[in-house]
């Protein structure tokens, strides 16, 4: 796997970034190109459109600030994510922390250490060759152990700053590190999918191969065993002192990025989704390196390659299973328990979680992408709160200190921050964007909320524009009235509402839903196409019953041919549907005309069809007031001649008179000819042995087609003019016998391009 970096620091390290882990930064690269995009809703112009937020879906589309969003749809005041310090990093991988309360995380792109101090002051502690540090451990004397990426190394880092090489694996990337009770260092890493067990002077042994791509993340458990988890595939491995491996999670997601394990031994695992080969679905996390062969492909933006896996080594004949199918959310939370058994207790749809810290009580906080939000996980079933929102796209580590204040850190940009212990006293919501389909005219705006001795104010503001800019109305004040009070921002396209909570006691306030009115202006409908079907073309209605039915046919003719009823309610067409239609068949005289109308408003159309011939201008009426897509004609009412036809669309059934518009649109030209063409013979004439007779064929409106002729009609002959083309509405043809026919009748038939046909009788004498 491949990645770009942002900067580099010496020719080594652009050497190395064509081979780093990039797993991380691929994810938050790809997370600072997420496209959010306002929600399209097509509305009847005739009726006012309700815009209501009131389930933790709704809110979770919006920004918070200080706020929280609980399950069953409830906005109040969370804790601050504290800014701690930003650091000029674009990227922060792992974090630990000291018993003084010295904090120390792991960099990207440039490879170092940082050391925040108990007055807050930023240093660099260490800063490695490499440029990647995704694994920090304490080591002995207040030092730190240092996983570095590419071309993977462990330092070992006294608290001076000094430091040492430790172990220097034949790995590409060092992912996680951690100390069982004797202090040997246990080592993930990959492209091998390799766990490392270093001794305290720094020997280093396989431990274990998991024949995955990466060892993501290590934990001991209570019992002494090591708890892994691996990226392609992602799995939970058990592995005993002795090195013996068990499967605890088989996942069908890429990667199990984080395991936590609690005091009475329940393992709880964040798993994510990485690109499968070719896939085009946007994710936070391209998976790492596979150990098997890789069929890679390459994305142009960052030039990473996504790795599909190959088959297994393994010995046998046997077919290989059938490949899980890959989950479709982003992520999950899996709880492994004791005695083995498993279940998913939280589905992360859209967020990627990276992290998890387990609280006293029991509940989880769960750091993730693309947004910066912490989750709390809580409850059986487990229901989750957002609890706060970082001001960076990913967290992506969590750590509780020992006197229980959280700490966490971001990438895109890398901060370290703390959450607060308590509510904070004022917090603010921002919708997500509304887009009316148009310019709309705004009506009221009401919310629930029980104030709890605090305040709730509502803002509003609106443009034209998709995302918002300093082409936006400025915020409205605010309004007072829970109870619904005029929107006073502009008439435009999109509308966005502000919440802003406040305490003043003890219990702030509950907002529980907001509604918004508005009535897109009216667009006009637009006719997109029109297709005439060729002559004599029309189609059985579906579901006729009784005699055969005729969709679009609503005449009664001179021919006896029944009148059939629309085929549409009254209820009108909108959008663009098309009619449904049955079998293909042939009605000699008739015309099907096929549309397809859209209306941005969703309004019910009804079409008026009419016509006029090539060289006239005024269009006579031919029906009104038809529901449905689809129209034909008799067209034995009219003579012969070239025509168009013209489909105008209203949407009047939608809206008042003077508001209702009319779209139209012309057809191509066709012909009407219901009148067969003319043959003209001309006498025999005798040459030798044979005798000929000539023959013109005229039409006045299609061109002939087709000619045949029959001896005393004893089967047909093709005849073809003496052109050889039978192109135009005058032909000539000429017919020549043998003696042995001489004498017979013969008997033309003529066809035109309109399936006219006419037939004449020439007698030849000997």
């Amino acid at each position: 796997m491949l990645t770009c970096f942002a900067r580099t620091r010496a020719s080594r390290r652009v050497e190395g970034s064509a081979r780093t882990g990039v797993s991380r930064l691929a994810l938050a690269i790809a997370a600072g190109a997420l496209l959010l995009t306002a929600p399209w809703t097509r509305l009847a112009a005739a009726t006012a459109t309700f815009w209501t937020v009131s389930t933790q879906a709704d809110f979770l589309k919006g920004d918070v600030e200080d706020l929280s969003i609980d399950s069953d749809g409830r906005i109040f005041l969370g804790p601050t994510a504290t800014l701690l310090s930003e650091t000029s990093a674009p990227f922060l991988w792992s974090v630990t922390a000291a018993p003084d309360g010295t904090i120390w995380a792991g960099s990207g792109n440039e490879g170092q250490v940082l050391k925040i101090g108990k007055d807050g002051t930023l240093t660099t502690f260490f800063d490695a060759a490499e440029l990647e540090v995704h694994a920090i451990a304490p080591a002995p004397g207040g030092g730190l152990y240092v996983g570095t990426s590419p071309d993977g190394k462990i330092y070992q880092v006294a608290p001076d700053g000094t430091s040492k090489t430790f172990f220097d694996p034949e790995d590409k990337y060092i992912w996680a590190l951690a100390t069982d009770k004797a202090g040997n260092l246990f080592a993930a890493t990959g492209d091998k999918g390799v766990i490392y067990k270093i001794t305290p002077a720094g020997q280093g042994t396989r431990f274990y191969r998991t024949n995955a791509g990466n060892v993501v993340t290590l934990a001991f458990a209570p019992s002494g065993e090591l708890i892994a988890g691996t990226e392609s595939p992602g799995r939970i491995f058990k592995i005993d002192p002795g090195g013996k491996a068990f499967v605890l999670l088989d996942s069908p997601y890429r990667e199990i990025h984080a395991v936590r394990i609690a005091e009475d031994g329940t393992i709880y695992a964040a798993a994510v989704n990485g690109m499968q080969g070719g896939e085009t679905r946007a994710t936070d996390q391209p998976p790492r390196e596979s150990a098997r062969p890789p069929v890679p492909s390459v994305s142009t933006e960052i030039t990473a390659v996504s790795v599909v896996e190959s088959a297994g080594t393994g010995g046998g004949n046997a077919s290989p299973p059938a490949p899980r199918q890959p989950r479709r959310n982003r992520g999950a939370i899996y709880r492994v328990k004791t005695d083995g058994l498993w279940d998913t207790i939280w589905d992360s749809g859209d967020d990627s979680p990276y992290d998890v810290v387990i609280e006293p009580a029991g509940s989880l906080l769960v750091g993730t992408g693309t947004e910066g939000k912490l989750f709390r996980i809580s409850g059986d079933p487990a229901r989750a709160t957002l609890l706060a929102r970082a001001s960076a796209k990913q967290v992506t580590a969590l750590l509780r200190e020992p006197s229980g204040r959280i700490i966490g850190t971001t990438s895109n940009p890398g901060k370290i921050f703390a959450l607060s212990s308590s509510p904070a006293r004022r917090g603010t919501y921002d919708s997500d964007v509304r887009d009316a389909g148009n310019v709309a005219t705004w009506g009221v705006i009401r919310w629930r909320a029980a104030a709890n001795g605090g305040q709730v104010e509502v803002f509003t503001r609106s443009g034209n524009t998709a995302t918002p800019d300093e082409t936006w109305s400025p915020w409205s004040k605010p309004y007072t009235n829970a109870n619904g009070e005029q929107i006073t921002s502009p008439n435009a396209r999109y509308l966005q509402w502000r919440a802003v909570l406040a305490a003043s006691a003890a219990q702030g306030p509950v907002l529980t839903s907001v509604t918004t009115a508005y009535l897109p202006r009216n667009v006009r409908p637009e006719v997109a196409s029109i297709t005439v079907h060729p002559s004599g073309t029309v189609f059985q209605r579906p579901f006729s019953t009784g005699e055969m039915e005729i969709a679009g046919f609503e005449e009664n003719t001179s021919d006896g041919r029944q009148r059939n009823q629309p085929s549409a309610s009254p209820g009108g067409s909108s959008g663009s549907s098309a009619p449904a239609l049955g079998r293909r068949i042939y009605q000699k005289g008739l015309q099907t005309f096929v549309w397809k109308a859209d209306d941005d408003n969703d309004d019910r159309l009804q079409f008026d069809v009419s016509y006029r011939r090539e060289g006239e201008t005024a269009w006579r009426p031919l029906r009104r007031a038809v529901w449905d897509p689809i129209f034909v004609w008799d067209t034995t009412s009219v003579p012969d001649g070239t025509y168009f036809i013209k489909v105008s669309a209203s949407d009047a059934p939608s809206n008042s008179p003077g508001a209702a518009l009319v779209g139209e649109l012309e057809s191509v030209t066709f012909d009407i000819d219901n009148t067969p063409p003319r043959i003209e013979a001309q006498p025999a004439s005798r040459a030798g042995a044979r005798t000929s007779i000539a023959f013109v064929v005229r039409d006045e409106q299609s061109p002939v087609q087709r000619v045949e002729y029959s001896l005393d009609g004893r089967g047909w002959r093709v005849v073809y003019p003496r052109d050889g083309i039978p192109d135009s509405r005058r032909e000539d043809f000429e017919v020549t016998l043998e003696v042995a026919e001489a004498g017979q009748n013969i008997i033309i038939r003529a066809t035109d391009a309109m399936n006219n046909v006419a037939t004449a009788v020439a007698d030849v004498k000997r």
